[in-house]
Order: structure tokens, then C-alpha cells, then sequence
């Protein structure tokens, strides 16, 4: 059972309050009173709005849990459905005279189409966790559909197969090579990336270039990567290795605060996607 300390009206993970006590709080000029005066005063205005908006969307789940049940199948009459998604509140009516432009704004977001990532731009670990996002679906689309051939042994199949999988990799070579060209070589041939005086260079296999047009949007953007080594096909699970072709970044926040009993309310489920820190008070 983990062991808890009191701090206002937090009980913190033993653990984890002395790391903030002896680690966090020395180098940041914050008293501790302040500091856990002012966490219990967020947790206690944010814990009940969070206990009720997980109870908003369980109401939702059961609204659309009990019309499917007695409407199973393809739903017939669209117009019908979305009277009743409006009706229930997870729809709102379409606002009038609602307007929007493209002034000023990237050809990434104003002239193509396309799912987006919005990451801050200063958090080196959410940029990389977005390439990676954006290139592993890629690859996702590339392994899993027609748009590869499966001749010559590049079976889908069930496992993961490298023969498929370098043709993958050879298919999105040549897509770097068409939207950001190398002064010399391929990226075909490339070993590692990485970026100096705000300048990409690629290291080939004896040799290292730049990129062709070092000014253009695509070689801005990729001047703003992390350094990167390229990988190869052959991890399981359809797959390819680390690199361009596969950039490795996670992380992972754990918490350890939960909010002793004010209210009367029981404490949502971290595991539900709420962090055990902004926690609702404790049942016991």
C-alpha cells in the first residue's frame, strides 16, 4: 500500500512529495506552504468540474449505448440520427454566419488536406512524438494497403514481413526525396541526420550533404528535427526500425496526489484518462 503524507488537504505519495520537497522546490525559489496551498486550492477548483464532466460523457455513452442497441445495423435515416445526437446535447445545432479564412496561414493547414498535429513547438519531446505519429501512419498505410504491391514476397500476411517492410522503406525514401531533395545522393542512402547552425545535414554512407534547397518550407522543417539515425525493416508488428523511418520518442507522467475526503465525493478513476494528481477526494 503506498504511503501517504498530508499537505494541506492533499494526502501526497510519500515518494513523491519528497522529491518535490528535496529536488523540485529547492531550485525553483517556492516556499512549500505556497506551493502546496496553492496545488490544493487548483485540485479542489478542478476536481469537482472533471467528476462532472466524466459524468456528462458517461450520460452520452448511455444515451448512444441504448439507440444502438434498438437500432442495430447500418443506421437508415441520417437526418433522424442527427436530430437525436443534438437532442442528447453530444451534437450542437450548426452556428449561423460562422466564417473562416485562410489569411496568413500555412499551405500545410490552408491548402492541403489532412489530419493535423498540434504540438508545442518548444517541447523537443512533442515535436519528435508528432513526426513519429505522422511518419508511422504513413508506413501503417503504406504495409497495410494496395499501395504496395505484394509480389515478389511482400505478402501482407500475419506476422511481420521484412521483405514488405523495406519495400516500404524504399517507397518513403522516395517520398523525402521528392518534397525535400538532397544536394548530393539520396536519402536512400542516408545513415543519420542532424542539424548544425540551423542547417539539416544528412550522412550518407562516406560522404555528408545538405539539402538542395535548404530555404524551402520542407527543409526548414526538417532543419527544426532532432537528430535522427535511419533504421531498417525487421521489427515485428508491421513495423520498421528507428530512424526517419521510424523516430523513437516516449514518456509517460505518473502521479501520485489524490485529494483527501471534503466533499463526500468518490475519487474518478485515474485509469479513465484522469492523472491521480487533479484526483477527486479519496473514498478512503
Amino acid at each position: 500500500m503506498t504511503t501517504r503524507t498530508t499537505a494541506h488537504g492533499l494526502q501526497v505519495a510519500t515518494e513523491l512529495h519528497r522529491f518535490i520537497e528535496d529536488k523540485v522546490l529547492p531550485a525553483s525559489g517556492v516556499a512549500s506552504d505556497v506551493f502546496w496551498k496553492g496545488f490544493d486550492a487548483i485540485v479542489s477548483d478542478l476536481a469537482p468540474k472533471n467528476i462532472a464532466l466524466l459524468a456528462e460523457r458517461d450520460r452520452l455513452q448511455t444515451e448512444l449505448d441504448t439507440w444502438h442497441k434498438k437500432n442495430p445495423g447500418p443506421i437508415a435515416d441520417m437526418p433522424a440520427y442527427r436530430a437525436f445526437l443534438e437532442k442528447i446535447g453530444y451534437l450542437l445545432p450548426q452556428p449561423k454566419g460562422a466564417k473562416a479564412t485562410t489569411a496568413n496561414v500555412d499551405s500545410e493547414l490552408a491548402l492541403q488536406a489532412g489530419p493535423q498535429l498540434v504540438v508545442p513547438i518548444l517541447n523537443a519531446r512533442y515535436a519528435l512524438n508528432a513526426a513519429n505519429a505522422r511518419w508511422g501512419s504513413l508506413y501503417d498505410a503504406l504495409y497495410g494497403t494496395d499501395a504496395i504491391s505484394e509480389a515478389g514476397g511482400a505478402e501482407k500476411g500475419k506476422g511481420y514481413n521484412p521483405v514488405r517492410g523495406a519495400k516500404v522503406i524504399e517507397f518513403a525514401r522516395n517520398v523525402l526525396d521528392q518534397a525535400a531533395p538532397l544536394a548530393n545522393g539520396s536519402h536512400k542512402n542516408a545513415t543519420g541526420y542532424s542539424v548544425k547552425d540551423g542547417k539539416l545535414v544528412v550522412a550518407l554512407q562516406s560522404s555528408s550533404t545538405g539539402l538542395a534547397d535548404p530555404d524551402s518550407d520542407n527543409g526548414r522543417r526538417l532543419a527544426g528535427r532532432r537528430s535522427v539515425r535511419p533504421g531498417g525493416p525487421g521489427t515485428p508488428g508491421r513495423r520498421p526500425a528507428a530512424g526517419p523511418d521510424r523516430l523513437a520518442a516516449t514518456g509517460r507522467m505518473a502521479t501520485g496526489v489524490r485529494r483527501t475526503g471534503r466533499t463526500g465525493a468518490a475519487r474518478p478513476d485515474a485509469g479513465r484518462g484522469v492523472p491521480a494528481a487533479v484526483g477527486g477526494p479519496s473514498a478512503g
